[in-house]
């Protein structure tokens, strides 16, 4: 089978290492000729980032799933109203003692986000910060959507700078970049149309970047987006990115559409994006945003097979070991609450490429030359079931010889 003759001059551009424009991205888009995308994509990965991919040891909270938004986000499966079933609010000491996970496994970052709250403010979350970087000096805080931003600066009428100044006073080191959904005004009106508006999101990343707090940025596709819709947003983080060079990473986020109203009304309950799509995204994502450093693979949304070979598509950070990840388990994600950190250690060594632990910030922490494998029996299934089964004998000879603290089994997930 030949290759799509419409991406040649895309081939000869990426070669040159000359910038996509619109056209360029459209036609990626809806190529059928994947491999040759990924082909393009690995090529201007490894241009930044020759062989090596990232992971961070790092562990999600999510404070609460109160929201606001609750009855307007009808792709969200995560957020309760406040007295509906299944709604919580973790207690500042419910939150430390779900952290204290971190004394026992080698963890490098907290990723926080949770719902839109009506009656938690600021001094909550200031609190958290200050509490966990006392509790954890050495791990990075990553915390709050733009959007959670900006609810906090309306409940407290301060302006998005304060709140931010505020927050990283406390001890936050980088924002996440979850609620960007997709920029486009009419997507948005059928998703999520109560949310910050896609100018408003950037306004709040622009902010965070002037005062020196780096962030990451998404795109969440799958629903009822176009094609069009996909390069646009595309190209406004590209324009953001030139602006403010303070995007740390990339993100495509896969809906699904388990357990909420977008799903139902689509009738696609059970039918999550494919594996096809899934790669296509990463591998434009890559392209198209030159000037962004990073592009992760969410192995909770896509699974971490996806994810393995996502890392010969234009990806170099494979997300991390992700304890435990709520959001898009609430979704239906079949995938493991968690990956052990020999786990996602062998799945880069599996796809040929060299692992490296990383902080918030992307400095490497730890390389792996002399890395023992664990044995490595089934493949890894959902929350409820089993995943990878490491024999005890050369579990305990790799963690002897790296000094690290075996991992407590949780939830059936070693």
């Amino acid at each position: 089978m030949k290759g799509d003759p419409a991406l040649q001059p895309i081939a000869e551009k990426v070669e040159r290492g000359e910038r996509l424009d619109r056209d360029d991205a459209l036609d990626l888009f809806n190529s059928a000729d994947l491999l040759t995308v990924g082909r393009l994509a690995d090529l201007a990965n490894c241009r930044l980032n020759g062989d090596r991919v990232y992971f961070a040891a790092n562990q999600h909270l999510n404070p609460t799933n109160v929201c606001v938004l609750r009855n307007t986000c009808v792709f969200c499966s995560f957020a309760r109203m406040p007295q509906e079933s299944g709604a919580y609010t973790r207690s500042l000491d419910e939150v430390f003692a779900e952290a204290d996970a971190a004394r026992d496994n080698p963890t490098r970052e907290f990723h926080i986000v949770g719902g839109l709250h009506p009656k938690l403010r600021l001094a909550y979350y200031l609190e958290m910060f200050r509490g966990l970087r006392e509790r954890h000096p050495g791990v990075h805080i990553k915390a709050l959507t733009a959007v959670e931003v900006a609810h906090l600066a309306r409940l407290e009428r301060l302006s998005v700078r304060d709140v931010l100044l505020a927050m990283r006073d406390a001890g936050v080191t980088s924002l996440p970049g979850g609620g960007a959904e997709v920029f486009s005004p009419a997507a948005r009106a059928t998703i999520a149309d109560k949310k910050l508006s896609g100018e408003e999101w950037l306004a709040v990343h622009r902010e965070a970047h002037r005062l020196g707090i780096p962030s990451n940025c998404t795109m969440l596709y799958g629903h009822v987006e176009t094609m069009a819709d996909r390069v646009d947003h595309l190209l406004a983080l590209r324009a953001l990115q030139d602006e403010t060079a303070g995007f740390l990473t990339y993100i495509p986020l896969a809906y699904h559409p388990d357990h909420n109203e977008l799903g139902e009304a689509l009738g696609r309950t059970g039918t999550a994006t494919t594996g096809f799509d899934d790669l296509k995204n990463i591998a434009v994502g890559r392209l198209v945003l030159d000037n962004i450093p990073h592009v992760k693979t969410h192995w909770p949304m896509v699974t971490p097979f996806i994810s393995q070979v996502a890392l010969t598509f234009g990806c170099d950070d494979l997300e991390g070991t992700v304890v435990f990840e709520r959001v898009y388990h609430e979704a239906g994600a079949g995938t493991p609450m968690w990956l052990g950190y020999d786990q996602v250690v062998s799945l880069i060594r599996g796809a040929g490429k060299e692992p490296a632990e990383r902080d918030s910030l992307y400095r490497t922490v730890r390389t792996f030359e002399d890395w023992v494998p664990a044995e490595l029996v089934g493949r890894p299934q959902g929350p409820e079931g089993p995943t990878f089964q490491i024999s005890h004998r050369l579990r305990a000879r790799a963690r002897g010889q790296r000094g690290l603290p075996v991992l407590s089994a949780v939830d059936g997930v070693e």
